[in-house]
């Protein structure tokens, strides 16, 4: 006899609340057997025309602007947060307290403090499981990276470098929203695309401390998207950080909204005594690889850079045709969700955590202290 299917409930349905339940809607489709079924039961958003709108898109049964609603509700298991920064804590310590599991869309919180509280929170209350979605450790590229790095192939690493560019925001009169406010983000690409390549570098080459960084805003204004008046931007445009690891291995990861013409290039590289390893976003289909083990030969030999063609060759029960069809963004999300379900049914255990959560908070907050003069930026 097959489980009950969790319920669930989403609080928030801008673009990536509309992904989770995409994600939810494709995990029967892209997995089978699933090891427990999933029910969108909720969702939960802060104007009524928006959750009415989000209940006929999603088929939610029930449409809300009242939490308590979800967080009571008899038939919720589990409780998406995809809200702004600045709603994070008090979403998720309700959600917590109200016994429920819990999927975290990044970044945890919106400051280090936040996040050490829902920490414990969650630590007290063992009995749910707590995941962040950092979606880029589950395209096939990056967990062969991660057998890769774990079977020894690179040997001892000495360096790495990790990019997360955007250029979304190059245009000054896009207008301020809450991406660009320190008091409901806090931060700007640092915090919006820089905890996504520190989590999964972290990931790969373990645990790091920022020994210098550079946070930039370029563009200081922006207009009011009601007023049309210039309001000042207090987070920033761009970041870089200098990292070592505990190992030794120097990095430097970059994060930017103004990198003009890209589109969303998320890409690493990680080189070792042994060998090296790459992958980019927008290539997502191959993961590169060098093995130094292969002996030089005339004229090359067979030394030299491979592209492993890891397309859609996720591990069973993923079941959506071949395994030759190339990757899409969305699938790196229910991939993602998949790993949540599985370690709620007991068959997994192997996703970010809470804790993993609390690491890219204080990596943000590590930055902006090292990277910057002004006070917005220099947490204690």
């Amino acid at each position: 006899m097959n489980p009950p299917a969790l319920g669930v409930g989403i609080v928030g349905f801008g673009m990536i609340g509309k992904v989770h339940a995409f994600a939810h809607r494709s995990l029967p489709l892209f997995y089978d057997p699933l090891p427990v079924a999933t029910r969108l039961v909720g969702v939960c958003t802060s104007r009524p025309e928006t959750a009415e709108k989000a209940q006929a898109q999603a088929g939610f049964d029930l449409a809300t602007t009242d939490l308590a609603e979800l967080l009571e509700h008899p038939g919720i298991d589990i409780i998406h947060c995809c809200t702004p920064n600045d709603a994070h804590r008090d979403l998720l310590l309700a959600a917590i307290a109200a016994g429920k599991h819990v999927y975290c869309d990044k970044p945890l919180t919106r400051t280090v403090p936040e996040a050490e509280e829902v920490l414990a929170a969650a630590i007290a209350r063992p009995e749910r499981i707590y995941r962040m979605t950092f979606n880029y450790r589950f395209a096939p590229a990056t967990l062969r990276a991660k057998q890769l790095v774990e079977e020894g192939f690179l040997g001892e690493i000495f360096q790495f470098r990790g990019e997360y560019l955007h250029a979304g925001y190059i245009d000054p009169n896009r207008p301020r929203s809450w991406r660009t406010e320190w008091a409901r983000s806090g931060g700007g690409a640092v915090m919006d695309l820089g905890v996504h390549i520190f989590d999964l570098l972290r990931w790969l080459v373990g645990e790091m401390e920022v020994e210098s960084a550079k946070l930039v805003t370029r563009i200081p204004s922006r207009p009011h998207p009601k007023t049309g008046e210039p309001v000042p931007v207090d987070v920033d445009d761009l970041a870089v950080a200098q990292v070592r690891t505990t190992e030794g291995a120097v990095g430097v990861i970059e994060a930017s909204r103004l990198a003009t013409g890209v589109q969303d290039e998320l890409r690493f590289e990680i080189h070792g005594s042994r060998g090296a390893i790459a992958w980019n976003l927008m290539d997502p289909d191959f993961l590169s690889i060098y093995d130094a083990r292969i002996p030089e030969g005339p004229l090359g030999g067979a030394r030299g850079p491979q592209r492993i063609e890891c397309v859609t060759r996720y591990p069973k029960p993923y079941a959506f045709g071949g395994t030759k069809n190339t990757l899409g963004w969305p699938q790196l999300h229910v991939h993602c969700l998949y790993d949540f379900i599985a370690t709620i049914a007991g068959k997994a255990d192997t996703g970010p955590t809470f804790t993993d959560g609390l690491a890219a908070q204080r990596w943000v907050a590590d930055c902006q202290r090292l990277g910057s003069t002004l006070p917005e930026w220099r947490p204690s």
